[in-house]
């Protein structure tokens, strides 16, 4: 693992300054449904990822609060899609949207259905969602159920989602386990980054801190010339599979 200090590019926080305003993290609402869902105007960053891959632990860990991400005790039973506001002084500039995990054997095939249907649709037609991390256990790769969720985002991602595939519990594996992991998920990843993260050992946090600043703040990454461009059509989002 290299010791060389990430510096930040052009109009970049270090460290610091990103895991600061993670830390400005706080609840904003929960959903059962779509459409309880409120209409975002920032950008909004959604996890997602199989039960037991650490998602929770990933958000409180970047957000450097113990209990903002729920944890359930029996994996796959929370099913409510939770968003965090960011922003300092009372000002939300972007969103986290935690979103349930699935793939869990003991939930019920009926739930299962339901809910991937949910999460399909979020992932196609909601307005501002503009990244995404994947979470997944290295160990096990990225599955059947991680494909389906990629092709299911792919033309998104085509269109400039922000896309990230984030292998967690990299402090199980050997330097040279890590490397296979990256290669072999690079391949998968369809465009989008992978990254090595460790909550335990502290890997990979503050550049993936710096990274969801990036996303959340893209017109203060841009070089001046195309700051003063004027706005570009957005491109509507397809709509949701029936």
């Amino acid at each position: 693992m290299s010791t060389t200090p990430h510096v930040p590019g052009p109009g970049l926080p270090d460290a610091r300054a990103a895991l600061g305003w993670m830390h400005t993290a706080r609840f904003l609402t929960t959903a059962a449904q779509l459409n309880q869902l409120p209409a975002i105007t920032v950008p909004e960053i959604a996890f997602v990822g199989r039960s037991n891959a650490g998602k929770s632990t990933c958000i409180n860990t970047l957000t450097q609060q113990r209990q903002l991400a729920f944890a359930s005790k029996k994996p796959g039973r929370t099913q409510h899609i939770n968003l965090f506001a960011l922003g300092k002084q009372g000002v939300t500039d972007a969103v986290l949207a935690d979103l349930p995990g699935y793939g869990y054997a003991a939930v019920s095939h009926s739930d299962k259905q339901r809910w991937q249907q949910v999460m399909a649709n979020y992932l196609v037609s909601r307005q501002g969602l503009t990244g995404i991390v994947l979470l997944c256990d290295p160990r096990l790769g990225l599955t059947e159920l991680d494909e389906a969720l990629l092709e299911v985002v792919r033309p998104r991602v085509e269109q400039g989602l922000k896309f990230l595939v984030l292998l967690t519990k990299a402090d199980k594996l050997t330097r040279a386990e890590q490397a296979k992991a990256l290669s072999i998920a690079r391949l998968q990843a369809g465009g989008g980054e992978v990254r090595m993260f460790s909550a335990l050992k502290r890997q990979g946090v503050d550049e993936v801190a710096q990274l969801l600043w990036q996303w959340a703040h893209p017109a203060e990454n841009a070089p001046v010339s195309e700051q003063n461009q004027p706005e570009t059509q957005h491109h509507q989002a397809p709509q949701a599979p029936e």
